[in-house]
């Protein structure tokens, strides 16, 4: 006896067509629609407006570059080491991308979905930082090692999101939040870009849970340039080398 079947509301395909939510994929997408409009068709089963699509574009500009962080080591390391390996590179870098270098959007989002969702946001913001000092553990999104009084990029990324009329709770959300941490903790933790992408993202109808995804598109798009880089004008070497020189061994 066969088990029931699963189902998908994303795509369906015969001979002739191709099916994604509902729409032609040639017809009515090819061409028709920009990238960033398909990861909101795609993913979560609606057209998005100008301002929700706006607001995602800023948010791939700001994250998908970061430097020679771990993750664009990793993949310029590993095509170093396995040239014949363009996927496996990529791939490397993305596996690197985590809680300390762009990872933490998404729990911001959640932190931030709690705190629009209670009744008393005050209360709730005092709730949610007791919560993370219980468990010694930094609240996501606060605080940056080179961005210490003020991270540009949060400016920046609000000041797009409220230029486009947005709701403005997550972002208001996100400034008590702030304060509460200062005001809690008596030191300066600013705002730093995770939390930004977190607050913007929820203002144009991201959920908290797809928001690393978001990350890691906007990241695999900067790692394929550091490998286009490494190609052509390659730092893995030089890299590795340096690695050597910075640790001894001690047996």
């Amino acid at each position: 006896m066969l088990e029931k079947k699963g189902t998908t509301n994303i795509c369906g395909f015969d001979a002739d067509t191709i099916i994604v939510r509902g729409k032609d994929l040639c017809e009515d997408l090819i061409g028709k629609v920009s990238f960033t409009q398909m990861i909101y068709l795609q993913a979560l089963g609606q057209e998005p407006t100008d301002a929700q699509c706006r607001i995602m574009d800023a948010v791939l500009v700001t994250i998908m570059e970061h430097g020679l962080v771990p993750s664009a080591i990793a993949t310029r390391l590993t095509y170093y080491g396995a040239p014949e390996s363009f996927t496996g590179a990529i791939a490397a870098g993305l596996l690197g991308v985590g809680d300390r270098y762009a990872g933490t959007a998404s729990e911001c989002g959640a932190v931030l979905e709690r705190i629009v969702a209670a009744e008393d946001q005050e209360a709730a913001v005092l709730t949610e930082i007791q919560q993370y000092r219980d468990i010694r553990r930094p609240l996501p999104g606060f605080g940056h090692p080179i961005h210490g009084d003020l991270d540009p990029r949060v400016k920046r990324l609000i000041a797009v999101a409220e230029s486009l009329e947005v709701d403005g709770k997550y972002i208001r959300a996100v400034k008590l939040l702030e304060l509460g941490l200062q005001t809690t903790l008596k030191k300066n933790l600013v705002t730093n870009v995770s939390a930004a992408i977190g607050a913007v993202l929820a203002e144009a109808g991201v959920p908290s849970k797809m928001m690393r995804g978001v990350i890691l598109t906007a990241r695999c798009a900067g790692l394929v340039g550091h490998l286009f880089e490494e190609m052509n004008n390659p730092a893995g070497h030089p890299l590795w080398i340096g690695a050597q020189e910075a640790v001894d061994y001690q047996g």
